[in-house]
């Protein structure tokens, strides 16, 4: 592995681990259905790496850069996501999933559930107008222009997406963990306290300006 290959799996590790809407699910999601089922979150947040890398490189990023039209559509729309998100979780009941070990989910509502959990995780970083302009941004530093474009975003998406998913089941796992040593009520609360984070979030990407990113 060369070394400017390496610096790109160490800075995707940093930009990965900084707590952001996706590590918020996760930890939730780990919490509240365990780490195999949270697992379908982490896939849901591994493709939206795909779709925004992808974007990146077929220019949709420079695009938002230069469309206040369109980076206000998309931007809004993840805001109203994650407000919507963090108000569900606010409301939450503080119901568990099942405990981890014992079917693990495998019960007539397991599907809806796993479906929910991938396409809320796809959808909260794929309504983000930052994710694309920071891949537009950011990828064009590790590649090489006298090489193939194609090959050279292929392996830096594998290397992002390796790098999110070994994070994302840490927060996972963790959630998981915890949930062994919190009751019902301090279980509700972790759920409680990620969903007002989430919405804090919400309301920051609200105030992002192009000029910002």
């Amino acid at each position: 592995m060369d070394i400017s290959f390496l610096t790109f799996a160490l800075l995707a590790l940093v930009v990965v681990v900084t707590p952001g809407p996706t590590v918020l699910l996760a930890l939730s999601n780990g919490s509240r259905h365990g780490l195999g089922t949270a697992g379908f979150g982490i896939m849901g947040a591994a493709l939206s790496d795909g779709v925004l890398i992808a974007a990146a490189g077929l220019g949709l990023g420079a695009v938002l850069a230069t469309s206040a039209v369109l980076f206000n559509v998309v931007k809004w729309a993840g805001v109203a996501y994650l407000v919507w998100l963090g108000v569900q979780m606010l409301r939450s009941s503080g119901e568990m999933g099942p405990v981890p070990g014992q079917k693990n989910g495998q019960g007539p509502g397991a599907s809806p559930r796993r479906l929910a959990l991938f396409r809320k995780s796809f959808l909260v970083a794929v309504t983000n107008p930052k994710g694309y302009l920071f891949f537009t941004a950011f990828l064009p530093q590790f590649l090489n222009p006298s090489e193939p474009l194609l090959m050279q975003y292929a392996r830096l998406a594998l290397v992002f997406i390796a790098v999110d998913v070994a994070v994302m089941a840490i927060y996972a796992g963790l959630g998981a963990k915890a949930v062994q040593f919190l009751s019902n009520r301090g279980a509700l609360w972790l759920d409680r306290t990620c969903g007002g984070l989430l919405i804090i979030l919400g309301c920051a990407l609200a105030l992002v300006r192009r000029s910002d990113v």
